[in-house]
């Protein structure tokens, strides 16, 4: 068992299933299994959609990079450990087993944190799901994303991806590679908005953490209700959305971000925010 993340801080979590470090205000989470192309296993399942739900409380963590070690992101379930066992498996398991992942994609939406994936080399499966769930995505040219689960006899509709894809790239291409199984490439995946930005493999990362620690120096708790904002909305009207928005800017004009800002601004100098 981990530690658990309180509000204190993170200073005794040590997760056995991924790396994880702190520089700052930014979090880095690790794939780590780079001879397997960094599969995930019911345990790193497990461990990630607690970190993420936790994170909620972790006030000092403002900014989350999540990325993959030995340059590949995350080859999705692992065929000896996740995918062999799930055939003998009865229905009551194998539901346990898809809520569970689901979980995963719901505490990463559910955090406050500006989630941001750095991706490089193999993105499929379950590992194309985190990073569709993800809030930004800087990739490489040589990345490949594969929503591959066709490809097992299975449907596209995995961890959200028919509810989520078709909002990042669109019904129709989304519908493409849910159908299909195909990889999309970098440039590709670029094109269609599933990618932020395209970085060269050896500075993915660093980007991504570049990215991370310009929004943790910004108005932390104001992006927390972007985040939030941006989710709700897909199940509201409009004239729904523009009241909760109405809602959501009162309370961030209440926070001293806003008036730090505001007599920055009169002082002609650069706002310092603090989150709060």
């Amino acid at each position: 068992m981990t530690a658990p993340l309180t509000v204190y801080g993170l200073d005794h979590f040590k997760p056995r299933h991924f790396g994880w470090t702190v520089e700052g205000k930014v979090a880095t989470v690790t794939l780590n299994r780079p001879e397997r192309k960094n599969p995930l296993t019911f345990e790193s399942y497990a461990e990630l959609r607690d970190l993420f739900r936790d994170l909620v409380y972790a006030d000092t963590i403002k900014t989350v990079v999540v990325t993959g070690a030995g340059g590949n992101f995350c080859s999705g379930g692992d065929v000896h450990e996740i995918i062999g066992p799930l055939v003998a498996m009865d229905m009551p398991d194998l539901l346990r087993f898809t809520r569970m992942t689901g979980d995963l994609v719901k505490a990463m939406r559910a955090c406050p944190q500006p989630i941001v994936a750095a991706i490089d080399g193999v993105c499929a499966g379950a590992g194309a799901c985190i990073a569709m769930a993800s809030d930004l995505r800087f990739g490489t040219a040589r990345a490949k994303i594969a929503f591959l689960f066709t490809r097992v006899g299975l449907a596209g509709c995995d961890m959200g991806a028919c509810a989520i894809l078709p909002r990042i790239i669109g019904q129709g291409r989304a519908a493409e590679l849910l159908f299909t199984g195909r990889a999309m490439p970098g440039d590709e995946a670029e094109r269609w908005g599933f990618f932020n930005r395209l970085v060269a493999p050896e500075s993915v990362l660093a980007e991504a953490q570049a990215m991370a620690r310009g929004l943790a120096e910004g108005p932390t708790f104001a992006h927390g209700i972007t985040k939030k904002t941006l989710h709700q909305e897909w199940n509201m009207g409009v004239d729904e959305a523009i009241e909760a928005e109405a809602e959501a800017q009162a309370i961030c004009m209440e926070t001293n971000d806003f008036e730090r800002a505001y007599r920055a601004f009169v002082a002609k100098e650069k706002p310092r925010f603090e989150g709060n």
